[in-house]
């Protein structure tokens, strides 16, 4: 592995604004009035990658935007890799003890042990062994992981099967 850089779905929410264009808008659905009247609903977008992230299932602008911004570092951990660390994550140690990784898909810490993982895959060249053993927990747990993020899960079998390995199940 190479040496620490930062992922931009694990960095502070500031930073990660800093880079996007947050639009509030309108739009249609349960809410009655209010929701036609007032722009509740929330688009993030990265404008380096053109990532998005959108919320509008709240009458809270600010629940909205906390949602869409988790969606965003959800996208971002899937689709954009950095090269990971010597040794993995402080997060990653405090999440996954004895061999389990423990966060649930909403969590704020969720996006960024995502990109870890599969930052840590893709250095290993995508074999599951390799990454299990880096990351201190069973292949099995890895799996079980990234079904939680099924779009990571079928870009993660799409890459495999490009280099001739067995899809993960």
């Amino acid at each position: 592995m190479s040496s620490e850089s930062s992922h931009p779905a694990t960095w502070p929410v500031e930073r990660l604004l800093a880079e996007c264009d947050v639009r509030r808008q309108r739009r249609s659905g349960p809410g009655g009035q209010h929701r036609n009247k007032v722009e509740t609903a929330v688009v993030v977008t990265h404008r380096p990658t053109g990532l998005k992230g959108d919320a509008s299932e709240t009458r809270s602008q600010e629940r909205n935007r906390q949602n869409a911004v988790r969606r965003l570092r959800t996208e971002l951990a899937v689709h954009v890799r950095t090269a990971p660390g010597d040794e993995v994550s402080e997060l990653w140690r405090k999440r996954c003890t004895g061999g389990k990784i423990d966060v649930s898909t909403e969590h704020d810490d969720f996006p960024a042990l995502l990109a870890e993982a599969l930052d840590v895959l893709e250095a290993c060249d995508d074999r599951l062994p390799d990454a299990a053993e880096f990351l201190g927990c069973s292949a099995s747990q890895i799996v079980k992981f990234l079904k939680s993020a099924s779009e990571a899960f079928a870009l993660l079998n799409a890459r495999r099967a490009a280099k001739g390995l067995h899809p993960l199940g």
